[in-house]
């Protein structure tokens, strides 16, 4: 094996016995917190072939550009904000990501945020640690409808949670039909009109960021619970914050944040707000699945072949050394 050739660099916390396996005949360095110094990177990453990332490092065509022997990026995760896609094909870069293999974490953990929402559980439990005894009624979610924005894997798997508690689903995606959904499908306005639970499950992009805005919030159903569990720039939280204290909005939930972590915010000091860091998808099951595709996807990659979960167009990798 050359002098100094790195097989995979793991830059951000990912792990598992799959990424043990891979380390068994392949040059394996794992430094969780080089995402914190992106100037570094390209050096951390000389001579590497593969890189494994979260949502935390910027791979952009800079960085791409200045790695050469890297051959493939592997997201340990759904969201692909954070990758130059475009940059990658240019660069015959392969980038994968495991799409929907933590589909069901996200969805459990939004079924969790509204029902917490929905019973004040977070509250309650403060109140009772302080020696208070509060029984303030909560409201029931059985028999109202559930609005999904988004309706890719996760949206999917939140349908099937909702009507498992006997709600009706209606669902939103410019991209997805009814036929092939199997829900009703409506126009954004319509959904979060009907709705007494929006859940949000978009990707950040230049067609949704800010789409959860003031005019949009004013057109949801009153007394409704917004839950997001998608990326945290769809939400203008300024608006979010003033449907909240004006009771236009029973409650809402956000596990991602457009700064993550945030800064102090409005959202901070309401207790019908339930806040969490970013971890709908982050469960034992769900972080061995991505770490079971991602180490083949990377063996795969490094031996010639295709990956399993390769995105964008998926050209064979460029060059660099071959074992």
């Amino acid at each position: 094996m050359p002098e100094g050739r790195v097989d995979v660099a793991v830059v951000e916390d990912v792990w598992g016995p799959a990424f043990d396996a891979l380390a068994s005949d392949l040059v394996v360095t794992r430094t969780p917190d080089a995402w914190t110094r992106p100037d570094e990177l390209p050096a951390v990453l000389t001579g590497t072939r593969a890189l494994v990332v979260r949502n935390r490092t910027t791979v952009d065509r800079a960085l791409l550009a200045g790695c050469p022997s890297l051959q493939v990026v592997a997201r340990a995760g759904v969201g692909l904000d954070n990758i130059d896609i475009g940059a990658a094909d240019d660069l015959g870069v392969v980038v994968t990501a495991p799409l929907g293999a933590n589909a069901v974490s996200v969805a459990e953990h939004t079924l969790g945020l509204a029902l917490a929402v929905a019973r004040h559980t977070i509250p309650l439990d403060r109140s009772v640690r302080s020696g208070e005894w509060n029984r303030r009624p909560g409201r029931e979610l059985a028999g109202g409808v559930w609005g999904i924005v988004g309706f890719g894997a996760t949206g999917r798997a939140v349908a099937r949670a909702a009507r498992g508690l006997d709600m009706e689903v209606v669902a939103h995606d410019p991209y997805v039909d009814e036929a092939t959904a199997g829900v009703p499908m409506a126009p954004l306005d319509d959904v979060v009109a009907r709705a007494d639970v929006i859940s949000v499950h978009l990707p950040a992009n230049p067609d949704t960021r800010g789409i959860v805005d003031a005019g949009l919030l004013a057109r949801t159903k009153p007394g409704a619970i917004l839950v997001n569990a998608g990326r945290g720039e769809v939400v203008d939280e300024a608006a979010l914050a003033e449907a909240l204290t004006s009771g236009h909005l029973f409650g809402a939930a956000l596990d991602v944040r457009a700064d993550e972590p945030p800064a102090p915010g409005p959202l901070d000091g309401l207790d019908n707000v339930v806040l969490t860091p970013h971890i709908a998808g982050i469960t034992t099951q769900s972080q061995e699945r991505i770490a079971d595709i991602l180490a083949g996807d990377i063996r795969a990659v490094l031996d010639g072949t295709p990956a399993r979960s390769a995105v964008g167009i998926a050209r064979p990798a460029r060059g660099g050394d071959r074992p």
